[in-house]
């Protein structure tokens, strides 16, 4: 399978890799999530009755502000988080979030849209550090 290599702004978070799950809807952890249950429980979401656990998780936009943020940092305390979230534009505040939570977040993709880019299945491998995204086509 052809590895391909995406940039982005240098994030926060270790490297890791997992099974993406894409849509071009926005995010809240605090309004989108059962985080008991690990999936997308607002009805009106795209990835309604999915889950979000381990996966690498990709969005256009953050919603919301501190409680989404520490909320990031609650689902990674309690083993029912994703890998990364990575968004064509995460808001400072979540940022912080994934910082505090110690969780792989990027965005700005140089090559456009990020939920485009990478398709739910696809095996992605995220290096905050570096500033790039690795894909392997599912």
């Amino acid at each position: 399978m052809p590895l391909i290599t995406l940039a982005c702004h240098v994030g926060v978070g270790p490297e890791v890799s997992g099974e993406a799950l894409v849509t071009d809807d926005n995010f809240s952890a605090r309004y989108d999530l059962d985080r008991i249950a690990g999936i997308f429980s607002r009805p009106q979401h795209k990835l309604a009755g999915q889950s979000y656990v381990d996966r690498i998780m990709v969005f256009n936009t953050a919603k919301g502000g501190v409680a989404s943020a520490w909320m990031l940092n609650e689902m990674v305390s309690r083993g029912v988080a994703p890998k990364a979230i990575l968004f064509n534009r995460v808001n400072p505040i979540l940022a912080q979030g994934a910082a505090l939570a110690d969780m792989a977040m990027c965005d700005r993709f140089e090559d456009g849209d990020v939920t485009q880019l990478i398709r739910t299945g696809d095996r992605v491998t995220v290096r905050p550090a570096q500033g790039l995204v690795e894909i392997e086509r599912a």
